[in-house]
């Protein structure tokens, strides 16, 4: 009698179904976000994801959030702050895996990884009525690289993109980083690419392809793209912040480009030189807390801000820019508090 107890208790286990272990509490997360799969256009696998949409009667916005350069969608802290935005605000929320760390081929900007991203935006529009004029996407280091290359390869689909110390020439990263304490994102790249981005034509060419510079330079038209990067990044980090300078630079006509001699001094010398005064549009904003912009230029539907910071997100500021932006309206680039998230510094630099 006492086994067939057992029988039928392990009976009743087996038969839960998948999708109640699909709800359980997300280390790291709020309550309510779950995890679970779904399909790739690319290849037609299943990918995992992060999830949580709201209840509500009317279409919501979504924010796509996008991992860092080491992790995979399961990561917390920083990325937490996403969804803890998303309860407070009602939007949907998802953070794809796009492949997981930038450590082998179909990850590190391939198709794959805009497929897997493009198609997690139907995913939510599945799950939940979603606001196809406020679909937004976000990302910090890793997930500022996915960032600027989605704003390029899939324009129509944001209406606005906030990128965070990305990385946009996968082959300069790679020379930034090689023989430096950051020598490991160098290997990564490597063992993407199969070699060095220098070795022969083929790894050039596959680096450029992964790069969000080749698409920016190329795309007809961009969403609304909020370029940000802290000033010690590259000496306290491991992104030279020049690299979202150059992504300006692709995303704007010429007569708004930054010299490349200005570019390099003010790397040299973590200032804003004589000639690029006149036209920095650096003022105090308070969505960056002590993060001031230190130097800020805007053209068309691109703004690039140098803030007093590191390798890290000032998440006030980059999701209360989103909130502000909507599909039809102008861009913008003035925008009031409309929610408040309190984030420890820690949660800040979590763009690894």
């Amino acid at each position: 009698m006492l086994i067939s107890k057992y029988a039928a208790i392990l009976i009743a286990v087996a038969m839960v179904p998948f999708g109640l272990h699909a709800a359980a509490q997300v280390p790291g997360y709020p309550e309510g976000v779950r995890e679970t799969t779904y399909r790739s256009d690319g290849d037609d696998s299943m990918q995992p994801t992060l999830i949580w949409t709201p209840r509500s009667d009317q279409p919501v916005p979504l924010l796509v959030a996008l991992h860092t350069w080491s992790s995979d969608y399961r990561q917390a802290g920083g990325e937490a702050q996403y969804a803890k935005w998303c309860q407070q605000a009602g939007w949907a929320f998802i953070h794809p895996n796009f492949r997981g760390i930038n450590k082998t081929p179909p990850a590190m900007g391939s198709d794959l990884v805009v497929a897997d991203i493009r198609s997690a935006v139907k995913f939510a529009q599945s799950e939940t009525s979603i606001d196809a004029s406020r679909i937004y996407c976000v990302g910090v280091s890793g997930g500022g690289h996915a960032s600027m290359l989605m704003a390029a390869r899939e324009p129509e689909l944001w209406a606005g993109v906030s990128a965070w110390c990305g990385i946009s020439d996968i082959a300069a990263w790679h020379s930034q980083c090689k023989g430096t304490p950051f020598d490991r994102y160098a290997t990564m790249i490597e063992s993407v690419l199969g070699s060095a981005p220098d070795v022969s034509e083929e790894s050039r060419d596959a680096a450029w392809h992964r790069s969000p510079l080749n698409w920016i330079g190329k795309a007809k038209r961009l969403p609304p793209l909020d370029l940000n990067h802290g000033i010690h990044d590259g000496r306290e980090g491991s992104v030279p912040f020049t690299h979202s300078m150059h992504a300006f630079n692709a995303a704007v006509l010429a007569e708004a480009r930054i010299t490349v001699d200005a570019i390099d001094a003010m790397y040299q010398t973590r200032s804003v030189p004589e000639s690029l005064r006149p036209i920095n549009e650096a003022m105090p904003d308070p969505l960056y807390g002590d993060h001031a912009p230190i130097f800020r230029r805007t053209a068309g539907t691109t703004r690039l801000t140098i803030f007093d910071g590191g390798h890290e997100i000032v998440h006030q500021a980059a999701l209360n820019w989103l909130a502000a932006q909507q599909k039809g309206r102008s861009v913008n680039w003035n925008p009031v508090q409309s929610n408040s998230i309190t984030v420890i510094p820690a949660d800040q630099q979590s763009g690894k």
